[in-house]
């Protein structure tokens, strides 16, 4: 196998005339919550100026595991309507739906040529969301990395932003990216993880050990943005958290430290600072505090949403508007990976 660290890497290098290209891409798989805006939509915010962004919802994703075509069409608007009101501007920024650019689909199966089996075989999240069992699910699931590697690759990311469970993903990426330089000549950029210290791994409210995820069985263990203020203020309240009642930055106290965590960036404090303005008064009043910090900034995305729910028109309008410029790039890389690799007729 061809390793990141057996490889020599011709990395792409900054270019001062031009932004770093940035792909992100977020599955339509249901309710959108708490975790899900801290460590992915709210660093596209904040970044919007600084990169030329690329922002997909990846349908074709969401085939890897069962869905129905309501409940899935439903998930894409409603996920690209919480794209927008959570604040990534569609007009400094690519905002489109993966399956509008057929060029995903086609450069998937490109890359699976270069791509060996046992890598895929190794995935962590393969291992971790067949269940162990590996006949029966989807071979969507086992290719997956691969159709995540053409979403980036079409699009000449410099940067992909991934929790750190997803840095595997991004270094099969780079090593399916090179196999195919090495192979047809230098075609793809090498892209690399944005990965964030803060933010990028919220838990669970009631098992620290665990993602806070939209798919548990306990809603009392995820905070949605569709969430009633009374809602989200009494899941706060039930929410584990450790012995003694002081609020200290400790490793050893793993259910406060991610309460701590969501604290310090909806306030953009340090965790230090958290347990400096606490000092003395206790888990009650600080998850008094928390639970209204996260009311206040869910507020005025939910406001929004009720918005865009009332005009539909105008999030077809910014997905079309987007999946136009998808398909322009798309189809330059493209016809560059056919003209390389020897594809089609003359």
């Amino acid at each position: 196998m061809a390793t990141q660290q057996q490889l020599p890497r011709v990395e792409s290098a900054p270019q001062t005339d031009r932004k770093l290209r940035v792909l992100s891409g977020i599955q339509p798989s249901g309710n959108f919550h708490l975790g899900n805006y801290l460590g992915a939509i709210r660093n596209w915010v904040n970044q919007q100026e600084m990169y030329d962004n690329s922002f997909c919802i990846v349908d074709l994703h969401a085939l890897s595991l069962a869905t129905t075509r309501d409940s899935l069409r439903a998930n894409i608007r409603n996920l690209a309507n919480t794209i927008v009101a959570a604040g990534v501007d569609p007009d400094a920024c690519t905002l489109f739906v993966q399956s509008d650019v057929a060029e995903h689909s086609e450069l998937c199966w490109v890359l699976q040529s270069v791509t060996q089996f046992g890598e895929l075989r190794r995935m962590t999240q393969f291992k971790d969301k067949s269940g162990g069992q590996d006949e029966s699910v989807s071979a969507a699931l086992f290719t997956y990395p691969v159709l995540q590697a053409a979403d980036i690759l079409l699009y000449d990311a410099d940067l992909v932003p991934v929790g750190e469970d997803q840095k595997q993903h991004i270094e099969l990426t780079r090593d399916v990216a090179y196999r195919f330089n090495q192979r047809y000549g230098e075609t793809f950029v090498l892209p690399r993880p944005d990965i964030k210290p803060d933010g990028a791994r919220i838990m669970s409210l009631d098992d620290p050990a665990k993602k806070m995820s939209k798919s548990s069985p306990n809603p009392n263990s995820y905070i949605a943005l569709g969430d009633k203020p009374d809602e989200i203020r009494r899941k706060i309240k039930r929410a584990v958290t450790d012995s003694g009642t002081e609020i200290v930055v400790d490793p050893g106290k793993p259910a406060l430290t991610n309460l701590i965590s969501i604290y310090s960036i909806l306030n953009e404090m340090t965790p230090e600072a958290v347990q400096e303005q606490f000092a003395g008064r206790g888990y009650g009043a600080f998850k008094s505090e928390l639970g209204e910090s996260i009311v206040t900034a869910i507020e005025p995305i939910q406001q929004r949403l009720l918005e865009l729910d009332a005009s539909p028109e105008i999030i077809d309008g910014v997905l079309r508007s987007g999946a136009g410029k998808a398909r322009a790039y798309a189809s330059g890389t493209m016809t560059r990976v056919r003209e390389r690799a020897g594809l089609g007729g003359y």
